[in-house]
């Protein structure tokens, strides 16, 4: 099957990319915000100009960017666990909640290398290649394209491409893969995955329920934000969307790339957890392939919310949306004074409709991951 619509680039095509990126008038806009030092710029423009592989690229160049242009500068630290359960030399897919466009899959891959692992591929719809540089920057870094808002017939071709380039990145060319539990960033805080993403990985699939999904090696990854990236901007697009029947525009997709990258985020956890095995035997004896499916995004879903990293805003938007002190013990005041500070920011930034409305979505999307986790305990201790 022939990728080249969707596949990043490969090593031959780098530094023949890189070069067309150099000469890209946006590109160097991006380059001069990223690198404001005059003599910084001319010496990562060089760096590039002779960089020949992907490897190259990502390991002298991106990683360092990563973490000292983003990590640094916009986080309180970047953490990780459960990698100690993962065979190093095999290759998974990781599927995760999806909180920033560019964000959960920078880091991530800046986890796994840390932790002696190489890079994912990494799945980015269409919709967010807005410009050329763009396209070229994503490919040159293991993104392959998700192709969305095509004719049903169409997209059915594009899905079982999509998902025969997902199952031999895996299983033939010990490549992992990361991709998004559902179509879009999570606005609310409430991740769920989209049974549509599990069926997708389906048409690849050539053999039982059981061994299709096994040989993905499927590892349920959270990904936990002390403070939510572009928080105000997902707020304001659910009310909007509420009051005014808002649709977003691809330039509110590139303002939320900026924003996720510049800015502040506190601490950020990465847990991986153990890959999918045995519990695809007990999915696989439901009475129709549908209800397989939805047990295993369900399993996902329970195992994103129990190793999701739970932050003192969280506990006190729980708090505040329920009416009580359940939670006390966990916030400091300091904790409250920054809520409050960041409750009053969302209000004036947006400035105007309602406001206590805007507020009540703003702790929903904090408290939503600590009620998940929550009565995810409930359900297993009541199963």
């Amino acid at each position: 099957m022939n990728y080249d619509d969707i596949r990043p680039y490969e090593d031959h095509e780098v530094n023949h990319y890189i070069n067309v990126l150099l000469k890209d008038d946006i590109f160097q806009e991006v380059l001069q915000f990223i690198f404001q030092d005059e003599n910084q710029r001319a010496q990562a423009k060089a760096m590039l100009s002779k960089i020949q592989t992907v490897e190259e690229l990502q390991l002298t160049f991106m990683l360092s960017l990563v973490a000292d242009w983003i990590i640094k500068k916009t986080t309180c630290g970047v953490t990780w666990s459960g990698l100690d359960q993962l065979d190093k030399s095999k290759s998974y897919l990781f599927i995760s909640n999806h909180r920033d466009i560019i964000l959960d899959a920078a880091l991530l891959n800046y986890t796994i290398v840390k932790a002696g692992m190489n890079t994912t591929e990494i799945a980015i719809g269409n919709n967010l290649l807005i410009y050329d540089w763009i396209v070229h920057a994503v490919k040159l870094n293991r993104a392959f394209v998700v192709k969305r808002n095509l004719p049903a017939r169409e997209l059915l071709m594009a899905s079982k491409k999509l998902s025969t380039y997902i199952r031999e990145a895996i299983t033939s060319r010990n490549r992992s893969v990361w991709i998004a539990q559902r179509e879009g960033r999570t606005k609310d805080g409430n991740d769920q995955t989209q049974q549509a993403l599990l069926k997708m990985l389906n048409l690849s699939n050539d053999k039982d329920f059981v061994e299709g999904f096994h040989e993905l090696q499927i590892v349920p990854l959270s990904i936990s934000y002390e403070r939510e990236p572009c928080g105000i901007s997902k707020v304001e697009e659910i009310y909007k969307r509420e009051s005014e029947g808002f649709e977003k525009t691809q330039a509110d997709d590139l303002k939320s790339m900026a924003f996720g990258l510049t800015r502040p985020k506190g601490r950020v956890h990465f847990s991986f957890g153990k890959p999918i095995d045995a519990p695809l035997e007990e999915f696989a004896k439901a009475e129709t392939a549908n209800e397989s499916v939805q047990q295993l995004a369900d399993y996902i879903d329970e195992r994103i919310y129990k190793n999701y990293k739970l932050w003192p805003n969280n506990y006190l938007a729980a708090d505040l949306m329920n009416g009580k002190d359940e939670h006390a013990d966990k916030i400091e005041e300091a904790t409250r004074d920054k809520f409050s500070e960041l409750l009053q920011d969302l209000v004036d930034t947006i400035g105007e409709g309602d406001s206590k409305r805007q507020q009540e979505l703003f702790v929903k999307m904090y408290a939503n991951p600590l009620l998940n986790a929550e009565n995810a305990v409930s359900k297993k201790a009541n199963a």
